[in-house]
Order: structure tokens, then C-alpha cells, then sequence
């Protein structure tokens, strides 16, 4: 390694931030010290706070197993316990912030279709009209027809269609994504976008500064402004201990003119595209809509551009001028587009999951990064496979982070002896996040099932219902599980004791991870 690198190193953003972290944890500590002649009194008030924060987490209304995960450290170490849990625990936007955003939820309700569509599912079944039913009321997001759908088994089918998109934008283009990085992909990107600026396209580009910390420059959004990008950083990472780092933009979304949209669990990142091996043959997928359903995505952006920027956008200005001949010659099948905030406490992406295995009547398979489930999830996964449902989930085999890895495996083991099938898939590492269900839904998109992409991010994806990319999701996942390796009760439970011991360690903090 050369000095450059070194130096670079050392002066990367996160290297300053963890000092100044260290020190303000030093700072506390030293206070501490000083007044230890009054430590009798900082300890009672301490364990007041502590146990007034334990009951504070019993009212909130949220995950159980998030509760239990605070509530064990906070009572087991009572001195710090509750000032951790005030700088580092659940949602940490500001109230103002909070007003703000739910101001601008009503303003995409109010330009979002009221007519209510779900009724037309009705040659579906009831559970499918309740699905959307929940979608339309509780994640605000309408369900549309006269949208063609294409799905990507991996993200290097996607590239090239993307970029083809992207140059027949005429009139804008938004990014949203949670990593970006310099390389083959994002370059090419920024070359069509660049391009388009200059054909009078309005490009605009939102990142989070978290997923990007290691593969962007600090002041990159000013680098994209100089070049005509429209830029914005969502929740930047502050040198603070602060509760507001927990919540962060996991979106994927590309959408072109309103009426061309991508998403799927794809970064602009070359890893995502095989373009770069970091953890063997990288599984992820995508998804394009062509036709009305881009609309949500399009009104969605808008709103997380608007909160960023603090100035009133007119979404009506956005709608698509016409539909793309493929939307209109669609004949048969549903899409409904749904996102997630963390700041509602309506946990769509977990409620869709939950609906899409409770109500399968012959099988749900599902690909997904991490399987850290918390009881609502895993009892819902048991319950249908002990009622004869074909339960299969398919997790990577080569991981992209060991302790989280160690983690997925820790649940295992319920769920094997409930009779889900289990299979890791032997190439490399699946990112993908889908579900398929009875050959008549599925779900694309961004959300994880771990307790951050649950609770804790904004998300977004595609239910769909009807429509032909269903059987399209369904033979990649026959196809990813040809290429795995089915895992039996054995073989999650034949490990040392020690590593047993460390899985049930994990699993009691799965929450905060």
C-alpha cells in the first residue's frame, strides 16, 4: 500500500467521525470520573432513566423481539443502558422532520389515484383483494393495469436495458439508490446522464450517505451538480452519537418520464452486475414497469426529493404525456408499487410478507440476503409449512458479512424442524429479495427480512398479482435452487457448542443489528 492510500485511509470520513465518536465517549466517561464523589446520585439517576426508558419501549408499538433486544442490555447494565437507548435506539428523525414527512405523505395521497381498485381482484379470490386492499389503504399505493412488466433474474441483464432506457428519456430522470460506486456500471450510467443533461433532460439523483460511505467521495453531490445532475444526500453521516443514523434510504428506484420504471434489489454498484467478484457469483434481480403503475414510483420519489429539499414540487407537472405501446397492449395481470417509511409505524414491507405466507394455499418460495425473522415471521413461516404449505427459502452461501451470516444460520433451526426447506445457494451470494406464491403472486423489491429493512429503512417493491412475471420469478427460483445446497436439520445443528452458544447470543440482539 502507497503513502496516497495510507493518507487516504486515515483521513477517510468514517476514520474521523469514530474519533470524535470516541471522544465524546471519552468526554462522557470522564465525567463520570469527576464527579465520583456523587456517584451514589448518578447511579439512582441513571437507573430511574433506565427503568423509565424500559417503560417507555413496553408502550411503543413495535416489534416484540426489538423490545426484548433493548430491554436485556438496559436492564443488565442500568448505569448507561438508557442513555444508550436515547442516542441509538428506534426512529430518530425530529419531530419537526417527522411533521414534515407526514405532511408531504398526505400531499402523495392527495395526488395519488383515489379510485380504489381492489374490488377488480375480485376473480382472484378475497385474499387477493385484501392484499391490495391493504396496500391501497395502509402504504397509500393504488393497484394499476395497463402495466407491461419484464423481470431480471440477475443484475447483469438488467444493465444494458437500463442504459437503453435511459437514452430514450425526453424529459427526466430520477435515481434513487442506497450504494453507488465508480466503476464500469455507474460510469456508464453517468455517461447516458450526462449526455441527457445536455439534451435538456431534468436528471436528478438521490444516494445515502451510509450505503455510499465507502464508495463515494464526501462532496460527490457537488461533483454531480457541476455537471448538471440535480444531487441530494439522504440523512448524511454526522460525527454524533445520535439515534437519526439508524434510519436510512434502502430504495432502488430508476424511473424515466413517468412512465419507465426500475427496481429490484440492484445497486449501482459493478459487484451487483458481476462486473467486480467480491463474494463470489452475485444473485440479485430487477424489475422494469412500463405503463400507469410507474406513476406511484414517480409521485414516491418526488416526495423524498421535496422532504431533502424542503421546496414544493408539483407533481402534476410529471405525469407521462402518453403510455408506451407495450403498456397498452397488456392484457392481462395487476402491479401495485408500495414503499415503506419507518416513521408510520405501519410496518408494510413485514405485513406484505406476512399476508403473502399466511394466506398461500400449495407453496411460498422466497429468495432473501438475511434471514434474521423475528417471532411474527417465524411463526407465520412454521404455521404454513406444519399445514402443508411448500414452504422453501433460498439464503447465500458465500457471505457478505460473517456475523450476520452466523446470524441467518442461527434460525435455521425452527424453521427446519417446522419443515421449511432450506437451501444456500453454493455460487455465491443472493441479494435478491423476492417472494412467489401459488403461482399467482409476487413481490420485487427492496425489503430484506431482517429487522432494519423492517422497522428501521425507507424500502420500496412491486406486488404483483396475475401477471406474467409471477411464473418468470418462479422459474429463477427453481433455477437459483438447482444451484444450491439443501441444509438439513443436521447440518444446522451439527457445530460445536461454543458456536451454538454464539448463535443464541445473536439471535437474543438480532434486533439492533
Amino acid at each position: 500500500m502507497n503513502i496516497k492510500k495510507i493518507l487516504s485511509l486515515l483521513f477517510h470520513r468514517t476514520v474521523l467521525v469514530a474519533i470524535l465518536l470516541l471522544i465524546q465517549v471519552g468526554l462522557l466517561a470522564a465525567m463520570v470520573l469527576r464527579f465520583s464523589d456523587y456517584f451514589i446520585y448518578f447511579y439512582l439517576v441513571c437507573v430511574a432513566i433506565s427503568l423509565l426508558t424500559v417503560l417507555h419501549i413496553i408502550g411503543k408499538k413495535s416489534d416484540p423481539g426489538y423490545k426484548i433486544a433493548w430491554i436485556v442490555p438496559i436492564l443488565l447494565v442500568p448505569v448507561f443502558g438508557g442513555l444508550v437507548y436515547t442516542l441509538c435506539g428506534g426512529n430518530g428523525l425530529s419531530q419537526s422532520a417527522k411533521r414534515r414527512m407526514e405532511g408531504l405523505d398526505r400531499r402523495m395521497v392527495d395526488c395519488l389515484d383515489k379510485d380504489k381498485k381492489a374490488e377488480r381482484l375480485e376473480g382472484f379470490g378475497l385474499d387477493a383483494v385484501n392484499q391490495s386492499r391493504y396496500l391501497e389503504e395502509y402504504a397509500h399505493c393504488p393497484l394499476y393495469t395497463n402495466t407491461w412488466t419484464r423481470y431480471f433474474p440477475l443484475g447483469d441483464e438488467a444493465l444494458q436495458p437500463m442504459l437503453e432506457e435511459l437514452e430514450r428519456a425526453e424529459r427526466y430522470i430520477f435515481l434513487e439508490y442506497f450504494i453507488i460506486e465508480a466503476g464500469s456500471f455507474w460510469d456508464a450510467v453517468l455517461e447516458v446522464l450526462e449526455r441527457k443533461v445536455g439534451q435538456g433532460v431534468d436528471v436528478r439523483l438521490i444516494y445515502d450517505d451510509v450505503g455510499s460511505l465507502y464508495t463515494l467521495p464526501k462532496d460527490y453531490s457537488k461533483t454531480m451538480e457541476e455537471k448538471g445532475i440535480r444531487c441530494r444526500v439522504f440523512n448524511r453521516f454526522v460525527p454524533v452519537l445520535s439515534v437519526r443514523l439508524n434510519n436510512r434510504d434502502h430504495r432502488k428506484m430508476c424511473v424515466i418520464d413517468g412512465h419507465t420504471a426500475f427496481t429490484g434489489g440492484m445497486n449501482l454498484a459493478d459487484e451487483y452486475v458481476n462486473q467486480r467478484v467480491k463474494y463470489g457469483h452475485w444473485k440479485d434481480n430487477a424489475i422494469l414497469l412500463k405503463g400507469e403503475g410507474v406513476w406511484s414510483m414517480t409521485v414516491m420519489f418526488l416526495n423524498m426529493w421535496e422532504y431533502l429539499c424542503g421546496k414544493q414540487e408539483n407533481y402534476e407537472d410529471y405525469r407521462p404525456a402518453a403510455l408506451p405501446p407495450e403498456a397498452l397492449l397488456k392484457k392481462e395481470g395487476w402491479v401495485q408499487p408500495y414503499t415503506d417509511s419507518p416513521l408510520d409505524s405501519e410496518p408494510v414491507g413485514e405485513t406484505v410478507y406476512l399476508n403473502l405466507i399466511t394466506k398461500a394455499k400449495s407453496y411460498v418460495y422466497i429468495m432473501t440476503p438475511y434471514l434474521i425473522i423475528g417471532d411474527s415471521v417465524n411463526k407465520a413461516l412454521c404455521t404454513a409449512a406444519k399445514s402443508g404449505v411448500d414452504v422453501r427459502i433460498i439464503t447465500p452461501h458465500v457471505p457478505d458479512k460473517r456475523t450476520v451470516f452466523e446470524l441467518t444460520r442461527a434460525h435455521y433451526t425452527p424453521l427446519l424442524e417446522a419443515g421449511v426447506r432450506i437451501f444456500e445457494y453454493t455460487p455465491g451470494f443472493v441479494h435478491a429479495k423476492c417472494f412467489i406464491v401459488d403461482d399467482l403472486y409476487a413481490t420485487v423489491g427492496t425489503v430484506n427480512m431482517d429487522y432494519r429493512s423492517m422497522f428501521l429503512h425507507f424500502e420500496n417493491g412491486v406486488w404483483l398479482c396475475g401477471d406474467p412475471a409471477v411464473m418468470d420469478v418462479k422459474r429463477d427460483f427453481t433455477e437459483t435452487q438447482e444451484k444450491s445446497q439443501e441444509i438439513t436439520l443436521r447440518d444446522a445443528e451439527n457445530h460445536s457448542f461454543f458456536r451454538l452458544l454464539f448463535r443464541a447470543v445473536l439471535r437474543m440482539f438480532a434486533p439492533l443489528m
